[in-house]
């Protein structure tokens, strides 16, 4: 097929930024939105009609795949519903907050023979291949430690969105659940897991409910480790991912824009997007504000910056080759086959039993309740 229909469920701030980014696309046309609040300007925007429901947009047959990018708990439902009828789909991340859920929703794409893409778009950053490949190349040696960190802070807020409840979005765990796929695409799936934190800094009316800092231990297996550090209660903000192998390393900093490679006589530092200008608008958002980014992004009424709108062109001109018939990339596989949403989700509910019974926890716990 040379020309691909596609059903958008969720037009909010992201929802509308992935159809904009698609209705640019050659041999894409958004046909379908659906989204009780935010549905009517986004489908005057691209020439979409609006659905009345999640099961109408998916069973039309104006519509030959479905993008699902709802609030995180809403997820299940509409991917279900494009597998039984027959379509693709992409579900951005989280794309389940619980492993039976995210098997539930492989299981049906599977059955059905349809693709499932999961939007982890932080594999799509031109920095972040080209760490891969470096990786993969064998520059840096063996992986043996991770260090992500994903801090900032959370001011008082007028109006609490559900990305700050936790039964909503899952919290930062699984909202932000980019560098702890990152990390595991890199080394494998954790095998025991151990996190500490809390809410320690936002009690109050102004704020939602969940953990505002979170301290997180991967143990990997042969002496391999990681360690990521999510939350709101950090007044210096930081956001970088460091990799460090037995010959080399690599950080990968998403605030202090860049990516810089050091090992054995060999030094260098590249973009972590397609352009200086986007790794710039970067720099300068994140120079500029201490604010949690849950909140930073996610007015419907404003277009993300521009280095976002880059990975998601991107991430979308990747899957919609896909819709038309390319093979998926090795790189990728993982992304379309459910692998990398599942190992996630079974590691982030891992962890969330080891905060509420303190105490370590093997991964399998979670993934030999499912077998």
């Amino acid at each position: 097929m040379s020309n691909i229909r596609y059903g958008v469920v969720g037009t909010g701030y992201f929802g509308a930024a992935l159809a904009r980014a698609l209705a640019r696309l050659p041999g894409a046309q958004v046909t379908l939105v659906y989204d009780p609040d935010n549905a009517a300007r986004l489908a005057a925007e691209v020439g979409a009609r609006q659905a009345a429901s999640v099961e109408e947009l998916c069973a039309s047959a104006d519509v030959d795949a479905v993008v699902v990018a709802s609030p995180n708990f809403t997820h299940p439902e509409p991917v279900i519903a494009a597998a039984r009828n027959g379509k693709h789909v992409f579900c951005e991340k989280p794309i389940a907050l619980s492993y039976a859920d995210c098997s539930r929703m492989v299981e049906a794409a599977r059955k059905a023979g349809v693709l499932f893409m999961a939007g982890h778009v932080m594999n799509f950053m031109d920095g972040v291949r080209r760490a891969k490949s470096l990786i993969a190349e064998g520059v840096v040696g063996d992986i043996l430690f991770c260090r992500a960190v994903r801090n900032g802070w959370e001011a008082p807020q007028a109006q609490v969105t559900w990305k700050k409840k936790r039964e909503l979005s899952g919290g930062h765990l699984y909202h932000h659940i980019h560098e702890l796929d990152l990390v595991q695409f890199l080394m494998g799936p954790a095998q025991r897991v151990t996190m500490a934190g809390g809410n320690v800094a936002h009690d109050g009316p102004a704020f939602g409910d969940e953990d505002d800092m979170l301290l997180i231990t991967l143990e990997f297996g042969n002496k391999r480790f990681a360690a990521i550090e999510y939350g709101s209660a950090f007044r210096w903000p930081e956001h970088h991912v460091l990799i460090e192998g037995s010959k080399g390393a690599i950080r990968i900093d998403l605030q202090e824009v860049g990516v810089e490679l050091r090992a054995p006589g060999r030094r260098e530092t590249f973009l972590l997007h397609r352009t200086p200008e986007e790794d710039a608008d970067r720099t300068a958002i994140y120079r500029n504000s201490t604010t949690d980014g849950a909140i930073m992004y996610g007015n419907p009424s404003i277009e993300p910056p521009l280095w976002l709108r880059g990975i998601i062109e991107h991430e979308f001109t990747y899957f919609h080759g896909l819709m038309q018939g390319k093979k998926p990339l090795p790189e990728f596989a993982a992304l379309t086959d459910g692998t990398a949403a599942m190992a996630a989700i079974a590691t982030a509910d891992a962890l969330s039993l080891s905060l509420a019974e303190d105490r370590k926890v093997s991964v399998s716990e979670i993934t030999g309740r499912h077998v």
